[in-house]
């Protein structure tokens, strides 16, 4: 292994050691705090929804002080992290549940198996696509201003101080074109195409939120999906370690999220927006800071699902698992993807700032 890789992830172990200490009196970096998402943010939207896509049992949470919340986790996911890595002393309530000032700090409207296109994933059942969560930031908005409406600033003053972090696509190739049992998109489709439509409905949806007085956007793109042990399961790899045909699939919407971005900042006044580079983020050597098993789930998985089956004992060197079940990653993984998403450990992880910097901007 070359020595920058080695040094990168050396640098990132330390990182690591530091954020999962408790942070005394660190300020709280923004006003409030907005999550858009899936399964990589989702900290209880789906529990009463009706879906199999849910997280609200054991042994989800099993490292989570609160037990199982419906974080799709053995422990805290990326949002959790990135809150803390921005002082807020508490994590973001879910739309689900956020009652009265709770929402002055911000609301996480994450739903597990959310979607940029309407149609992907209806074989889970419900799920709250990014159309309904930005319905959903709304009418938080509506409620804002009664909160606020004592003070000298207006909503959109105050949102545009506030950062949101959106993190979508993964399902609309999991739970669509990979799925041509159910969807006929990759027989429609080639996949620069799909990738294509996709940006194109992404665009007008983050110009959507734009439009509600939102100025500084994380956008996460999508992480190496050939490499989830569900995909692994299910498809040859040619002596790779990952499905490489699903990478690439998937790397054809990444390479179109820079441009977007460069387009947005350009044609919308005072856009703060940045893109997260997931793929740069899962590069180098796991092994380095621990991890020994990087292709099979920690818990024991239903073959229906790919999610943890109910009430059963999960692995207990759970720091050494880059997966927790089929599809989602530890505890440590998310840490390490807020970690480097907050502060970019190489220049690729983030563009053209990192979530640090884009706080520290003014607007």
């Amino acid at each position: 292994m070359a020595l920058i890789t080695i040094t990168k992830w050396i640098l990132l172990w330390m990182l690591l050691s530091v954020t999962m200490k408790p942070i005394q009196g660190q300020q709280q970096q923004v006003p409030c705090l907005f999550f858009l998402g899936d399964s990589q943010f989702d900290n209880g939207n789906n529990n009463l929804l009706l879906t199999s896509a849910k997280a609200n049992y054991p042994p989800y949470g099993i490292d989570y002080p609160d037990g199982a919340t419906g974080r799709f986790s053995n422990g805290r996911n990326i949002a959790d992290f990135l809150a803390q890595l921005l002082g807020f002393a508490e994590p973001v309530p879910a739309f689900a549940t956020a009652r009265g000032s709770d929402i002055i700090k911000g609301v996480n409207y994450a739903s597990g198996a959310a979607v940029i296109l309407e149609e992907s994933g209806i074989q889970l059942g419900d799920r709250i696509s990014l159309d309904r969560q930005l319905l959903n930031h709304r009418l938080t908005i509506a409620r804002l201003s009664l909160l606020l409406s004592k003070q000298s600033s207006s909503v959109n003053d105050y949102l545009s101080k506030c950062l949101y972090a959106v993190n979508m696509g993964s399902n609309d190739y999991i739970n669509n074109y990979l799925m041509p049992q159910f969807y006929p998109s990759s027989r429609l489709y080639t996949p620069d195409r799909f990738a294509e439509i996709l940006i194109q409905k992404f665009s007008g949806q983050l110009r959507t939120l734009y439009n509600t007085g939102v100025r500084k956007v994380a956008v996460f793109g999508i992480g190496l999906l050939g490499c989830l042990p569900q995909e692994l399961g299910m498809y040859p790899t040619n002596g790779s370690p990952c499905v490489d045909f699903i990478n690439n699939y998937v790397q054809l919407f990444n390479n179109r999220l820079k441009p977007l971005i460069d387009n947005l900042n350009s044609n919308l006044p005072n856009a703060q927006f940045i893109y997260i580079n997931i793929t740069s983020i899962s590069s180098g050597d796991p092994s380095v800071i621990g991890i020994r098993v990087g292709n099979a789930p920690c818990c024991v998985v239903s073959r229906r699902t790919g999610q943890c089956a109910p009430n059963q004992v999960p692995c207990s060197n759970r720091n050494e698992y880059a997966f927790w079940d089929n599809f989602h990653p530890t505890e440590i993984l998310n840490l390490g993807t807020a970690s480097r998403a907050y502060n970019a450990t190489v220049p690729s992880d983030a563009y053209p700032v990192d979530i640090r910097r884009l706080v520290q901007q003014q607007n």
